[in-house]
């Protein structure tokens, strides 16, 4: 559907932007009305990550007036391979400062601001407050509820974009033309179910692909050109190179946006979502172990068996000496059960120790009582066992 733009235009154009942006001028379906509209608007991005990055950039190039960037993290190697607005000499820096940087080389027509804090509860009205569209590039399941919950009760608009591996998707979520993102997921999938872009990896150009998709629909809503993905769900595969859509319907029992919502304010997120469920945490309350007590066990020649329940390509780049891969599929699924020695006490761990947690909760349901989790996983053995070994 064709909504109406949702700003209005700027006074004018100086004689440099009108140079700048001139490619833009001659479309019709943009043209100066449009350009001042995206002159006059302020458009926040949630994250300067791997969707953030590109979503920054191209905002930037394309002369939206205000943005926002909300980013608490600190530019790490790992990111550089995905986020391009950061490069080598910002690791260790601020990623909103970076981003900042970049974004006011490629534009300095373009006013930018930081809000270099973690985005919750607390402080997601007031900043969203100042927006007239958001750009959703989170990574995280909670996060995105709170941005859709936050933007429905604010009536904002929102663009939205999810990348894993080799797949993408997008879509444009504004619940006073159409449905919310809780009409397509009504509730997160349970912990530990779906891998997250660092434990399960990300093709780093995919970044661009959405991101792209992303700007392309937060243009569309500024100026008022063409058919924004309200109501459509765009869903990309690089591997086979194909675009698809499918049709999300508002629904009218939805918790926030329906006709009799159950969610009127704003509830605790991390709880919602579940980083780890309630049996992990159970089994890991008194099972957790640290790497140096690993370290301990294995130099005092302790009777234990140390499972890696990561990937095979994780296993690849680093693993905790002695370790035998099991992937954690194959404890939920049962097959990996029978094949653990029955005299040696199980010694769990993952890259961090969700996955493990997980998994150990499994076998303390199949009668290894004192089976045991490593927390902090392989990057807390490399950072203070092995420090010369790579992370990822």
């Amino acid at each position: 559907m064709s909504l109406p733009p949702l700003v209005e235009p700027a006074a004018e154009l100086t004689v440099d932007e009108v140079r700048r942006y001139s490619r833009h001028l001659i479309i019709p379906d943009v043209g100066m009305d449009g350009q001042k509209r995206l002159k006059n608007a302020k458009v926040l991005c949630v994250g300067a990550g791997g969707l953030g990055s590109p979503a920054l950039m191209y905002l930037a190039a394309a002369g939206v007036g205000t943005l926002g960037i909300v980013e608490f993290d600190e530019v790490d190697e790992s990111n550089l391979q995905r986020q391009i607005i950061h490069s080598q000499a910002d690791i260790g820096r601020p990623k909103a400062v970076s981003a900042k940087e970049t974004v006011q080389g490629i534009n300095p027509y373009v006013r930018v601001n930081i809000h270099d804090e973690r985005l919750d509860s607390s402080n997601v009205m007031e900043i969203f407050a100042q927006y007239d569209l958001i750009v959703d590039g989170t990574d995280n399941f909670a996060t995105r509820y709170l941005v859709n919950d936050a933007c429905v009760l604010l009536d904002k608009p929102y663009v939205w974009g999810s990348i894993y591996r080799f797949d993408g998707q997008a879509s444009v979520f504004w619940s006073e033309h159409g449905p919310c993102y809780r009409c397509l997921y009504p509730e997160p999938p349970p912990p530990g179910m779906v891998p997250s872009c660092a434990e399960g990896g990300v093709l780093g150009v995919l970044c661009a692909s959405v991101g792209s998709i992303q700007v392309t629909e937060a243009i569309k809503l500024l100026t008022g050109a063409g058919d924004p993905l309200v109501g459509r769900l765009m869903i990309y595969d690089a591997l086979e190179m194909t675009y698809r859509q499918v049709k999300v319907r508002k629904d009218p029992d939805c918790a926030v946006c329906g006709e009799n919502p159950t969610v009127t304010e704003l509830i605790d997120y991390e709880a919602f979502c579940g980083v780890v469920s309630e049996e992990a945490q159970a089994a890991a309350l008194e099972s957790t172990i640290t790497p140096k007590q690993l370290k301990e066990w294995i130099d005092g020649d302790e009777k234990i068996e140390i499972i890696d329940v990561r990937e095979p390509n994780e296993y690849e780049i680093v693993s905790i000496p002695g370790a035998r891969l099991i992937p954690k599929n194959e404890f939920l699924m049962g097959s990996a059960l029978g094949d653990l020695p029955q005299d040696k006490r199980i010694v769990l761990h993952c890259k961090t120790g969700v996955r493990s947690a997980e998994v150990l909760a499994v076998l303390k349901n199949a009668g290894f009582a004192d089976a045991v989790h490593v927390g902090g996983g392989v990057i807390g053995w490399v950072n203070q066992i092995e420090p010369d070994k790579p992370v990822y």
